[in-house]
């Protein structure tokens, strides 16, 4: 029998994805150990034990793990020498290190993707802003670091020659501006035993300043076609990577109606929030259920959903008030998650909100509405 709920699970990062990991291991009477580097994070007060801790650093990830039964990621900047040793004494370690140090690096990502025919926008290595700047003649386009980068940071449009003193004077590369018709994601999830599920595939909307998910809806509105061509695409990715765990893949669909895989990680995603209410099974189940080698759940609709992610607003620092948390806790369908942080900072994720509605266009006139409601403010 592969359910057994004993087993001591080490947990690479205390914040919000560890939270509702956590959240969702309590359905299973799973003990969930946390070492993170902030001692206020999220998870401190719900985690079955709780340290601080470089999770950069080799004896800090090391000493945590030798005791556990299995670690998992809910980032990716971890130590993965020490996963690598800890792997090599027989601990489960999921996802493996090797595809955690492969994402880690975004430049490696893109050349995966182009030995293994993965469809991805065209891209060429630089080193230095001076690099960049030599590639003038192509512009617009895009400057990614190869490592470094998250939520937004790391990357830099740069559409004209005035731009280029924007560009990163470090390693990464170019990639071609893709002039694209929606930003989709689609999770998927693989487990020891090799079954593969994915969710249904979503549309994104990023905030205009911050390159971050602002809200987005489930199921995309697309047609069956390109639907599954992102299923498939999403299964072959994970597949190809050989991956234990959950993969979020972000795609561009093209103004011709291609798909090309922007970027992944190896974790729960932002872009699978409204899977705690919108579907079958949450994200946060799929995962431990695939690190764990149990069977996966099902993942189509309950209900179209949408995510609206809970930003400080700009221009305020300190403790977090809820400015029209009335208005929207009176609208039908609306699910409040809020992340445990105190203190709020311009645009800090401080929880996310899941809207469900059988009408998709009353849905989006409720986002519109909590959207316009919602401040976080000081």
């Amino acid at each position: 029998m592969s359910f057994n709920p004993n087993l001591k699970i080490g947990v690479l990062g205390g914040g919000q994805l560890g939270r509702m990991m956590i959240q969702s291991a309590i359905d299973f009477n799973l003990d969930i150990h946390v070492v993170d580097p902030d001692a206020n994070a999220p998870c401190k007060n719900i985690a079955t034990t709780f340290r601080t801790g470089s999770l950069t650093d080799f004896d800090t990830v090391y000493d945590f793990g030798k005791d556990k039964d299995l670690v998992t990621i809910e980032i990716e900047n971890v130590n993965t020498k020490a996963l690598h040793q800890l792997a090599a004494e027989g601990k489960k370690v999921f996802p493996q290190p090797a595809i955690i140090e492969l994402i880690q690096n975004k430049l490696h990502q893109k050349e995966f993707y182009k030995a293994n025919g993965i469809p991805t926008a065209g891209f060429t290595v630089v080193n230095s802003r001076e690099e960049v700047s030599m590639l003038a003649d192509s512009l617009p386009f895009v400057n990614k670091l190869a490592t470094g980068g998250y939520d937004g940071r790391g990357v830099q449009v740069i559409r004209k020659t005035e731009d280029l003193d924007k560009a990163f004077d470090a390693p990464g590369f170019v990639e071609d501006l893709v002039d694209f018709e929606k930003e989709l994601s689609v999770v998927v999830a693989r487990n020891e035993n090799g079954e593969i599920q994915t969710f249904p595939t979503v549309e994104m909307v990023f905030h205009p300043e911050k390159n971050l998910v602002e809200y987005l809806f489930s199921p995309a509105e697309i047609n069956a076609k390109v639907e599954n061509e992102a299923q498939s695409l999403a299964k072959d990715l994970i597949e190809k990577l050989d991956m234990v765990g959950l993969l979020a893949i972000e795609m561009f669909l093209t103004k011709e109606g291609t798909l090309l895989v922007n970027e992944v990680a190896p974790r729960t995603h932002n872009s699978g929030h409204q899977s705690i209410e919108g579907n079958v099974t949450s994200q946060f189940e799929q995962h431990l259920r695939a690190i764990l080698n149990w069977p996966l759940g099902a993942t189509e609709n309950v209900s179209p959903s949408a995510m609206l992610n809970v930003l400080g607003e700009d221009g305020f620092t300190g403790e977090a008030k809820y400015e029209g948390m009335d208005e929207v806790l009176a609208t039908s369908g609306v699910h409040v998650h809020l992340y445990g942080k105190k203190l709020t900072k311009p645009f800090r994720k401080m929880g996310h909100i899941t809207i469900t509605d059988k009408d998709k266009e009353r849905l989006r006139e409720k986002v519109n509405f909590v959207k316009s409601q919602l401040k976080v403010k000081a």
